[in-house]
This record gives structure tokens, C-alpha cells and sequence, in this order.
């Protein structure tokens, strides 16, 4: 398992690099933006280009606008498959956390950071370690709102130079009034409904990224918990 600096980067730059290129962090992230019928998408390209290994780790990236269950349906993966769980909260800056907590969205400067952050913690997870008692898992879990296509693709670079390892997005779809339905629930939590409407208008729905696997979470906790798992299972299924 290659650690986060030995990995090769893809070849666009303008996609995955981080903000110490040539290029100002402002023009950064919207050069991620992609087509996703183009032959350039990000997640087109290692689909197309990888082989398939005898032994391959996974990551799940669980995604969502706030209030869509991330934590939870991540929580119940990681029981599941026995793997480790990365709460995509918890990588936020605490500068990041507070403008939230003021009700100011995030820029995509703002969650630039945080993304190669989460990103880095999951390569980690998978690589032998003290921690892991050097027998790295089959897998990892984590909750990460992924909202914007070019958000997915930052995480996407975790696979690349590795075909042992695959990303999967487990997208969690609901209607905007369920969602701020569960939101006003949660008023302890620094993401306020003004801020869940935020990341709505900021969402890309995944359509056409081959390794997102939707599930409608409209239903009850068992319910949804049950589509995923099946959803997953059936996925691992392919790699057998």
C-alpha cells in the first residue's frame, strides 16, 4: 500500500493538485469541473484504465447533503463490514467549523484542505501501521457530503497509482423538505437548515459517475440500512 506522497498523480494537474502548484488555490477547484460524458472525467478514466487485482481494498465513501444520515448509514457499515470509520466532520478546520456555526457557507477554498485531509486519512487507514498491527483492513468507511462532482473527484485521486484499491460513493438521495424535516431535529448540531439549504443549491447529484451506487433514504432507519448493505454486498460480489 503506497502511502499519500509516494502515489503518482493522474494527469491532469489542474484536477488533484494540492494548493502549492503554480496555479492560485482561486482557480483551482473550478478546473475540476468535468463533463461527465467526456473522455477527460476523472472517474471514466480509472474505471477504463485499471485492471483488476486479486486482492483489492475498498473505500466507501458515504455521501450527502447534512441531514441525509451520513453518519449513521456510515456507522453501520463500518458494523457490518468490521472496518474503520472516518467521520468526515471531524477533518474540518476549526475555522471551517466556525463559519458553519455562523451560518456562512464554505467556499470550494474551504473544503479544499479538509478534502485532501480526509483523503490522506483514508490512504493511511488502508496502509500498514501500529494502529492496524500492520495487517491493513479489506476496507474503510467514510462520511463525507461530497456535494460537487469536482469534491468526488479529489477523493477519487486516494486509487490513483493503485489498482489494488477502489472507491465506491454511497450517495444518499432524499427530497429537500424530508431533509429539513430531519434537520430542525437536530438543533444541537452546528449545521443549521440555513446552512443544509446552502449545501442544496451547492449539490451535484451523481449522474453518470460509474462507482455511485444512489440509494433513496426516505425511509425508515432498518429500511435504508438494509439497501445498503445489500447495495454493498452486492458491489463486493463483482470482486470475488
Amino acid at each position: 500500500m503506497l502511502s499519500a506522497g509516494e502515489r503518482p498523480q493522474p494527469l491532469h494537474t489542474s484536477a488533484v493538485d494540492p494548493p502549492s502548484v503554480s496555479v492560485s488555490t482561486a482557480h483551482i477547484m473550478p478546473d475540476l469541473e468535468s463533463n461527465p460524458g467526456s473522455s477527460s472525467n476523472p472517474s471514466t478514466l480509472v474505471h477504463e484504465k485499471r485492471p483488476k487485482p486479486a486482492h483489492v481494498q475498498h473505500i466507501w465513501v458515504v455521501t450527502g447533503p447534512a441531514g441525509s444520515g451520513k453518519s449513521t448509514v456510515g456507522n453501520g457499515l463500518r458494523k457490518e463490514l468490521g472496518l474503520p470509520f472516518l467521520e468526515g466532520d471531524d477533518y474540518h478546520s476549526a475555522s471551517n467549523k466556525a463559519k458553519m456555526g455562523n451560518g456562512i457557507p464554505l467556499t470550494d477554498e474551504d473544503r479544499w484542505d479538509w478534502l485532501i485531509s480526509l483523503r490522506k486519512a483514508a490512504i493511511d487507514a488502508l496502509s500498514p501501521s501500529e494502529a492496524n498491527d500492520f495487517r491493513p483492513p479489506a476496507g474503510v468507511v467514510v462520511a463525507c457530503s461530497a456535494l460537487k462532482q469536482k469534491y468526488r473527484d479529489v477523493m477519487r485521486v486516494a486509487t490513483y497509482g493503485s489498482p489494488s484499491v477502489q472507491i465506491h460513493f454511497v450517495y444518499l438521495k432524499l427530497s429537500e423538505e424530508v431533509l429539513m424535516q430531519r434537520v430542525t431535529q437536530r438543533q444541537a448540531h452546528y449545521m443549521k437548515s440555513e446552512m443544509v439549504r446552502s449545501q442544496l443549491q451547492a449539490l451535484e447529484e451523481p449522474k453518470g459517475e460509474w462507482d455511485v451506487i444512489t440509494i433513496n433514504v426516505e425511509g425508515s432507519h432498518e429500511q435504508v440500512q438494509q439497501e445498503v448493505i445489500d447495495a454493498v454486498t452486492k458491489k463486493l460480489s463483482e470482486y470475488l
